[in-house]
């Protein structure tokens, strides 16, 4: 039969059954609060042995317990360090758990536990350190290695908490409402409440009165200074404005970086930069009326601004262009547009003066363009910003040229209802 049910009245079970219930009722270990003395493990300098002091501990279903000191003897110590391992055993076999020294390698690590299904089952007590030659253990060859069985949680009032807990023992505190463990002289809160009067190393005043910290206290110190050239994300700026370009905001004349030493400023250029007055060298004469004559090879451009504020003229002939292709447009995006009439909303100049909009303009909304031709849609900072409407006219040229076909077709339909 494959399947196996007990414990039942009038019936046998055996040592392995009950093993197999038992481990998933409880761990294996030393049955004491983690910090007591059952079964510790000591070295005294009175030779190569080790006492363990009385205990009682579980193994996998097995119970053992130890009422008095017992001695246990180490080895001989080898030309080579080596780690030895003092555990309890259990041994099916034997009907038996008993206390016993495993030998370490020389030169090695600590030897593996033995920790089989159904045989020989053994936990740790402790690591002790045998030194090349030693002829003692002492205190300090001894390594505290003992697994300690799970603690029960619980749930007391505060007046009906339990009244010797063992150190880790996890309950609900009704009257508190939260989950609490005692941490060996106290029972603490498992996520206490965070307050501005208990929060450690706090300023004294906030925001915190003028200080200095070490360099050594920064976190993330540049490796040289000034720092190598560097970037940093968007998000790890501080003190960033909300909006872009920012808000209308001001800065006082001592936290301008690069201000003149006199004001009005000494007489100076920026290179690379228009000035009043200056004009380009292509573009000379740009302030004289639009209604001049043009003579011999000079010819008027209409005069575009790059996206990064520089000029250009426009250009058109095959020589600047390739990949040349048709473009198919529908005629009824053009259609969709809608003049509008709007007022122009009050802006600030570059010295900070409110300048009020125009009113009454007639023109376009781009938002409402691009709907249907973003082509002629331009962007500035990632947001719609204006439109071409100069290659209006290269939109209208599928309506007109639609509207003539349509023209012809009724002119030659009515051709022959006349004939």
């Amino acid at each position: 039969m494959t399947i196996t049910s007990y414990p039942f009245d009038g019936q046998a079970t055996t040592e392995t059954d009950y093993s197999y219930l038992f481990r998933e009722l409880q761990t294996s270990g030393v049955a004491a609060s983690a910090d007591a003395n059952s079964l510790r493990v000591s070295g005294d300098s009175t030779g190569m042995n080790v006492k363990v002091m009385p205990g009682f501990a579980i193994l996998r279903g097995h119970a053992v317990r130890s009422t008095a000191v017992e001695t246990l003897a180490i080895s001989a110590a080898d030309t080579s360090a080596r780690t030895d391992r003092v555990v309890l055993r259990l041994d099916p076999a034997a009907n038996a758990i008993t206390l016993a020294v495993v030998k370490g390698p020389p030169g090695g690590g600590a030897p593996a536990l033995t920790q089989t299904d159904t045989g020989v089952y053994e936990i740790p007590l402790a690591l002790v350190a045998v030194g090349a030659s030693a002829t003692t253990i002492t205190a300090a060859n001894v390594e505290d290695a003992r697994p300690f069985v799970g603690t029960h949680v619980g749930t007391w009032s505060t007046s009906t908490r339990p009244a010797s807990p063992r150190l880790g023992t996890l309950g609900f505190n009704r009257t508190t409402t939260t989950w609490e463990f005692w941490a060996g002289s106290a029972w603490v809160a498992l996520a206490p409440t965070v307050t501005w009067s208990n929060v450690a190393d706090k300023p004294a005043t906030f925001p915190p009165s003028g200080h200095s910290h070490k360099w050594s206290e920064i976190t993330n110190p540049p490796t040289s200074l000034p720092p190598a050239a560097h970037a940093h994300g968007w998000s790890e700026i501080t003190g960033k404005p909300d909006a872009y370009p920012p808000s209308a905001h001001s800065h006082s004349w001592s936290s301008i970086s690069g201000r003149p030493s006199s004001y009005p400023p000494e007489s100076h250029s920026h290179s690379g930069y228009l000035e009043a007055g200056d004009t380009i060298a292509w573009a000379n004469g740009s302030k004289q009326p639009h209604a001049r004559a043009v003579s011999g090879s000079g010819t008027y451009y209409a005069v575009w601004v790059r996206g990064d504020g520089g000029f250009c003229r426009n250009t058109s002939s095959i020589k600047f262009k390739e990949h040349v292709r048709d473009f198919v447009m529908d005629p009824a995006d053009v259609l969709a547009l809608k003049p509008r009439v709007y007022d122009r909303k009050t802006q600030l100049d570059e010295d900070g003066t409110a300048q009020e909009g125009a009113k009454g303009e007639v023109g376009l909304i781009a938002e409402e363009v691009a709907v249907h031709l973003p082509w002629i849609v331009n962007y500035l900072d990632g947001e719609i910003d204006g439109l071409r409407y100069d290659l209006l006219g290269v939109a209208l040229l599928p309506v007109v040229q639609d509207q003539e076909a349509r023209i012809k077709a009724l002119e030659a339909k009515l051709q022959e209802l006349t004939e």
